[in-house]
């Protein structure tokens, strides 16, 4: 029997000892390795912090305890030792358990995971409930992925100078946000205590004084010696005991970390410094952390044509324009600007996972006579939209905003579904808002966008629809792609368009006009089909998005037009296939002929 199968519950792995902790991190990387072969998932991060995960568990209380993961997608053991081994191979699936930590499946995921920089403001939080309500329980924040260095981190970590008690941050350090780190901060905190200097000083006080009076002193001789040789700490600073660095791919010296640490989290909160390898254990995903980050069936990278079109086509626009820059939060392989790196490193930015940062300084570059084009997520941009708002559409400046993975995402579930970027993007004055087809029609919208000189926003799916003829934006915005004089559909993105046409098999009559450009609206189109029943499709909300703008513009004139919305229902889409989420959502070519 493998020492996973004797794991039930989390407190059984206390149970454990030192060499069978070592064999049962070996059963959960297999475990891991085997379902996400099958699956898919996020796959390097999950395998750094086995061992990490498997000495957490054998000195806390889970049951009790709260572990809150930070960037969720560091979860998959957590998962296995938790109450959801049985249904780890379930992951990501339609009705299976998430691929991020989510409350409503299990009490031990203590808080949702999906985006980075939530983890300490969510701890601090813990700890005050705790404290208030007189309850008794240690908090543990899991900081991996570089996600310290996030605004919403940073703030959480310098607001108040005195911090918690039984609160303990353990900071994953991998040197990657997911693409490799950029940051300035993390390389300062990753070395404040790697040097050598610093080390071989500690080994050498522990030498000489380990067995004399002074010992009694060491503690306060080591922390004059830290800021001695190695600056001040940032953490402590901040009102934490710094501890580290600790190999967290090491059990033996994580428990032995993890129990004083627990100890010392009684008297003062403790950051936790650990060193793991991104993709441990698998040599493919070792090498390259960033490609085998988020991965496919059979460990597939999964960038989307979409994505490889938008590196591609900046290359060549910067060839030709040296003021372009291609700017991501930490995303360059599933954006497709890693292309734009290695063609045009003066003309690449990667702030790390700091969204709101690259949404202003995109800001500022264009205010000081640049091109910036910012690939981002449409789940990520969501948290900049102030940015987008404040520091780019009220300055009318020319950044163009590339929304990847816009639409139902499947797998990734709840936390990544971009179905909202209509109804937070339509409303902004001086935006435009693009919505390509094709790969053709992406190339084309880049070029549009930087001649209109304004601020602009692309969004598109990971893949594209079927190529066709190709006409410019410039020249017909709402392409007609079927016509006839019956009902009309206005179509949103690829899925869309091959749904309304599948809808105009069964229904010959149908005229299909493909959405290209959301704002402006066509107001020629409109008036031209005011007397038709027009049925609008989109992946977004349906609650502010295409169709309400629609409707709103027909409101305005006083015009009594008949408009059918089909969109994603008020609710949040859980993981699975994509398929299945949009017949869930009414996506059907018999639903849609029910409303004609």
């Amino acid at each position: 029997m493998s020492t996973l199968e004797s794991i039930n519950v989390g407190a059984d792995v206390k149970k454990l000892n030192i060499k069978e902790l070592e064999l049962l991190s070996e059963d959960i990387r297999k475990e891991i390795l085997s379902v996400t072969e099958k699956n898919g998932g996020h796959l390097a991060s999950n395998l750094g912090v086995v061992e990490t995960t498997v000495a957490l568990y054998k000195i806390f209380d889970f049951a009790k305890d709260k572990l809150i993961f930070d960037v969720g997608h560091q979860c998959y053991a957590h998962k296995i030792l938790s109450d959801r081994k049985d249904r780890f191979s379930t992951i990501r699936t339609d009705g299976g358990i998430s691929g991020f930590p989510l409350r409503s499946e299990s009490c031990y995921d203590a808080f949702i995971g999906g985006h980075a920089g939530t983890s300490i403001a969510a701890g601090i939080g813990f700890c005050e409930a705790r404290d208030k309500l007189k309850e008794d329980y240690t908090v543990i924040c899991m900081v991996g992925d570089a996600s310290i260095v996030n605004g919403l981190n940073l703030e959480a970590l310098s607001v108040k100078g005195e911090k918690p008690k039984n609160f303990i941050v353990v900071l994953n350090d991998n040197g990657m946000s997911i693409s490799k780190n950029q940051n300035g901060l993390y390389r300062y905190l990753s070395k404040t205590t790697t040097k050598r200097s610093y080390v071989v000083g500690k080994k050498t006080i522990r030498k000489v004084f380990r067995d004399s009076f002074i010992t009694k002193l060491l503690g306060r001789f080591k922390n004059f010696v830290k800021r001695l040789i190695g600056n001040s700490n940032y953490f402590e600073q901040q009102g934490f005991k710094y501890v580290g660095v600790v190999d967290g791919n090491n059990v033996t010296k994580l428990v032995k970390a993890l129990s004083r640490v627990q100890l010392a989290a009684k008297e003062k909160a403790i950051l936790l410094h650990i060193k793991t390898t991104k993709g441990k254990g698998y040599s493919k995903a070792e090498e390259q952390a960033d490609v085998y980050h988020g991965v496919g069936e059979k460990l597939v990278s999964e960038q989307g044509d979409f994505s490889i079109c938008l590196g591609q086509s900046l290359c060549e626009m910067i060839d030709d324009d040296d003021k372009i820059v291609a700017i991501t939060a930490g995303m360059k392989d599933g954006t497709g600007l890693n292309a734009v790196e290695k063609a045009h490193p003066k003309n690449f930015v990667d702030v790390g996972i700091a969204e709101e940062y690259a949404v202003t300084s995109a800001a500022g570059m264009a205010a000081g006579g640049l091109k910036p084009f910012v690939a981002i997520y449409s789940t990520f941009l969501q948290r900049a939209y102030d940015q987008v708002m404040h520091d780019v559409c009220i300055q009318n400046l020319p950044v163009v905003f590339c929304l990847d993975r816009s639409g139902l995402v499947g797998k990734d579930g709840c936390t990544h579904q971009g179905v909202f970027d209509l109804s937070y993007l339509l409303h902004l004055p001086n935006l435009t808002v693009l919505a390509p087809n094709t790969k053709a029609e992406l190339k084309d919208a880049l070029v549009y966008a930087k001649e209109l000189s304004r601020p602009v926003a692309i969004r598109y799916p990971k893949n594209s629809g079927v190529e066709r003829r190709l006409t410019p934006l410039s020249k017909d915005p709402w392409e007609v792609v079927a016509d006839g004089d019956g009902e009309v559909i206005l179509a949103v993105g690829p899925r869309m368009l091959d749904l309304a046409l599948k809808v105009r098999e069964k229904k010959q009559n149908l005229k299909v006009v493909s959405v290209r450009m959301l704002k402006p609206l066509c107001s020629r189109v409109l008036q031209e089909i005011k007397d038709k029943k027009i049925i609008t499709l989109e992946e977004n909300s349906v609650i502010g998005g295409f169709g309400s703008y629609v409707s709103s513009y027909y409101a305005e004139k006083d015009q009594a037009v008949n408009v059918i919305s089909f969109g994603v229902k008020d609710e949040f889409v859980a993981h699975g296939n994509v398929n299945n989420q949009l017949e869930e959502n009414g996506f059907t070519v018999e639903n849609i002929l029910a409303n004609l």
